[in-house]
């Protein structure tokens, strides 16, 4: 179940709001300028299926978006518990970063903790299987995959080859839940 959990950036030990509503996340998160929606597919998704089949099962929604944005390209990504680099990944994006574009992830399969830094709080949106979020250039956030990552995401971009982290520096990451603590809470 998606979830999303408000805590004042210097408190990060109680949340102020904890909804799984998914109307009250879009609103809270449409207040610091973060897209969310719930998508459902145009036909059957099955476990193993190829990115175009992916892409085509969720063409309408991506196709809107695209307009909307501008946004060039379409992928899909995909991680499994066995992935062989998994620690290290995990741990890169663990780290309080911006981008230059917007982040655009539609979950689906599978989950993945977005923490997003802004006016003074920490949104931490637990993303799941049909949950679009799309973090504006410029916002400072991390991503927890977890310990054993599964998920498979479409990505939309404007332009892939300037999607680069760039990190601040601050350990603000560090001292919030991760998404073991959000998944056994909701």
């Amino acid at each position: 179940m998606s979830q999303l959990n408000i805590y004042a950036d210097a408190e990060p030990a109680q949340a102020t709001l904890a909804t799984a509503d998914a109307a009250a996340i879009a609103r809270e998160l449409q207040a610091i300028g973060v897209r969310f929606e719930r998508w459902q597919a145009a036909q059957p998704v099955v476990a193993g299926a190829s990115q175009d089949e992916i892409v085509a099962a969720y063409r309408a929604p991506i196709d809107r978006m695209m307009a909307e944005g501008g946004y060039q390209t379409v992928d899909v990504i995909s991680l499994t518990p066995d992935h062989p680099d998994k620690v290290a990944l995990r741990q890169k994006f663990l780290s309080e970063h911006t981008h230059s574009e917007d982040e655009i992830r539609f979950f689906v399969d599978g989950q993945g903790l977005f923490s997003l830094h802004a006016a003074g709080k920490v949104f931490a949106v637990l993303c799941e299987k049909g949950d679009l979020i799309s973090v504006p250039a410029g916002m400072t956030h991390w991503f927890d995959m977890g310990p054993a990552p599964r998920f498979a995401c479409i990505r939309i971009f404007g332009n892939p080859e300037g999607w680069v982290a760039k990190y601040t520096g601050s350990p603000i990451a560090d001292g919030f839940p991760r998404i073991d603590a959000m998944v056994a809470a909701a």
